[in-house]
Formats: C-alpha cells, sequence, structure tokens
C-alpha cells in the first residue's frame, strides 16, 4: 500500500512539472512575441559611440521624446557599415550616419528622408611617431578611412590638395571607430580620420591634427531614415515627434554645454569622462534640417566619378 501511495505521489509530481514545464515554455512564447511586437512598433534608430548622436542620446536619456507617441530604441554598432545594413534591412527605421554613404545608397535605388545635418566634423589625425608634418609626407603612408564614406571623399581632398598620386597613398578600410583609434595607439597606422570623441582621445596623446572637415567646407553628417519605412501614418507621426524631442536636445546641449552631459558622453561614447572635458568648447548642435541640395549634387558627382 505504501509503494502504491508513493508510486501515485510521484506520478503526481511528474504530471505536475509536466505542466509547468509546459506553461513555462507557452508563457516565455507569449513574452517573446509580445517584446517583438513592440520592437517592431517602435522607432529604431541605429547609433553610434561619436558626438554626433548626442541629441538623440540626451533625448532618450532624459525623457524627451513624446512616448505616447514614439517609442525611440536606439540600435548601437560601432561601424556606419553596419548601421546601413541595419537601416536597410528590418532593424531600424533611421541611422546616424553621413551624406556619402547614404547617396550612394541612393544611388543604387533606395529612397533617404534627411531628417538632420549632425555637427559631426571629421580631422585627420597622424602618427606622432610618423613625423606627417604636411600633407605631401602622406605618400607612401597608410591611412586608414572608410570606402564610400564621408572619410574616403576627404581623402581624395586631401591628396589633390597636395598633388600626390592617389595610388601612393595606402588607404586602409578600417570600419570600426574605437578599432581605427586602437591602431594609432598602437602605432599600427601612420594616419586616420577620426570624429569627436575619438579625435579628442588622440589628440590628448600629441597626435598631430594634419586636416580638418571644416576648414575643407565639408559638413556631411546626416541623420537619415529609409523613405520605405516610413510610409505609413503612424511613422510620420512618430518622425514628428523624433525631430521634436531631438530638437528640444539640441536647445539643452547648446544652452547648457556638453560638460552637463558628461557621464552621458563617456558611457554611450565609451571614453574616460576626463576626454569630454577636453573637447572643444564652441560645438554646437543645429536643430533637425536636412543638407542643401548643392552638397547632395557635389556628393553625388563624386560618387559617379568613383564608380
Amino acid at each position: 500500500m505504501r509503494k502504491l501511495l508513493l508510486l501515485l505521489i510521484g506520478t503526481l509530481l511528474v504530471v505536475g512539472c509536466g505542466d509547468s514545464y509546459e506553461e513555462t515554455k507557452r508563457v516565455h512564447r507569449e513574452n517573446r512575441a509580445r517584446l517583438a511586437k513592440e520592437d517592431s512598433a517602435a522607432l529604431k534608430i541605429a547609433v553610434l559611440p561619436t558626438l554626433d548622436c548626442l541629441p538623440i542620446y540626451v533625448a532618450k536619456e532624459y525623457g524627451l521624446f513624446d512616448t505616447t507617441i514614439v517609442d525611440v530604441r536606439l540600435k548601437p554598432f560601432t561601424a556606419q557599415m553596419d548601421c546601413d545594413t541595419a537601416l536597410m534591412g528590418s532593424t531600424a527605421e533611421g541611422a546616424v550616419t553621413d551624406l556619402i554613404r547614404m547617396e550612394r545608397q541612393v544611388l543604387k535605388g533606395a529612397k533617404m528622408h534627411y531628417v538632420a545635418q549632425t555637427a559631426a566634423y571629421w580631422q585627420l589625425v597622424t602618427n606622432r611617431n610618423s613625423r606627417i608634418s604636411q600633407m605631401k609626407h602622406l605618400e607612401d603612408k597608410m591611412v586608414a578611412m572608410t570606402r564610400y564614406s564621408v572619410t574616403d571623399m576627404l581623402t581624395d581632398k586631401v591628396v589633390d590638395s597636395a598633388k600626390v598620386k592617389s595610388e601612393y597613398v595606402f588607404r586602409i578600410q578600417v570600419n570600426d571607430v574605437g578599432v581605427r583609434l586602437q591602431m594609432l595607439q598602437n602605432n599600427m597606422m601612420d594616419a586616420l580620420w577620426l570624429t569627436e570623441p575619438q579625435a579628442t582621445v588622440a589628440r590628448l596623446a600629441k597626435n598631430p591634427v594634419l586636416a580638418d572637415s571644416r576648414r575643407l567646407g565639408m559638413n556631411y553628417g546626416v541623420v537619415a531614415f529609409n523613405q520605405k519605412k516610413m510610409r505609413v501614418f503612424e511613422r510620420k507621426q512618430q518622425l514628428e515627434a523624433f525631430i521634436k524631442g531631438y530638437d528640444a536636445a539640441c536647445d539643452s546641449i547648446n544652452k547648457y554645454g556638453i560638460g552637463r552631459y558628461r557621464d552621458l558622453v563617456a558611457q554611450y561614447c565609451k571614453v574616460n569622462p576626463s576626454v569630454v572635458d577636453s573637447l572643444p568648447k564652441n560645438l554646437s548642435f543645429p536643430h533637425a534640417r536636412g543638407p542643401l541640395q548643392k552638397d547632395i549634387e557635389l556628393v553625388d558627382a563624386w560618387l559617379k566619378k568613383t564608380k
């Protein structure tokens, strides 16, 4: 009798555990489906660990996006190429990138909506051990950049200005912004293009700046959205709320300074807070507005020439 009772209890426990396991699986499936649905409905932005993304970071962290209209979700990457993949695929509706990369997608048949021209600029930083003090010294040197991006176009500009044959400047494609900086720190590269705050890290280490995109009249950072994904009414509402929050963040940064968001920059851009203290003090972040048509035409002409 006792054996029969123990067998019955064991059977009930097995059945109970089975039911519990099946119930747990069901709950997990439902949670995954719910989260996938929420993520699909959210406005997803591909971002990089760079200062041009700061208005989006500030708006997200300080609740400047109207959450009753838009659920903004950030998709962090470390290379522009990965942002492109996210934007053209299913991972993101928008991205912080540059005009050259986006116009290349346009020439391939994509349709882009440029919401903002960012405060991004790029500096050509040379390895302090390479003894490069003039543009002509780039001959037979390695320059880290990204193909079909603003850094590629900038390299053309400086090489042309130095009257150096392009084939004598070795362009090394290094897409990851962190890896690019590490190659400088480890003396693996002669020169490279960096934006902020990575450019400040390089300058603090006494690496000279040979060129600056601002002096060349090139301000090609953009926030772009895949127009195909933004056609429905709900997405248009989200975009309006995104722009409102973005502009509010720009106003706050311009009023209080980047130092107010020191820890935020350090967190998202993966730099020491002391680096943020050394950023240029005159940086300003413009409200959301797209690039000038003449800039788009210049970029398109360069892209067609480099095919």
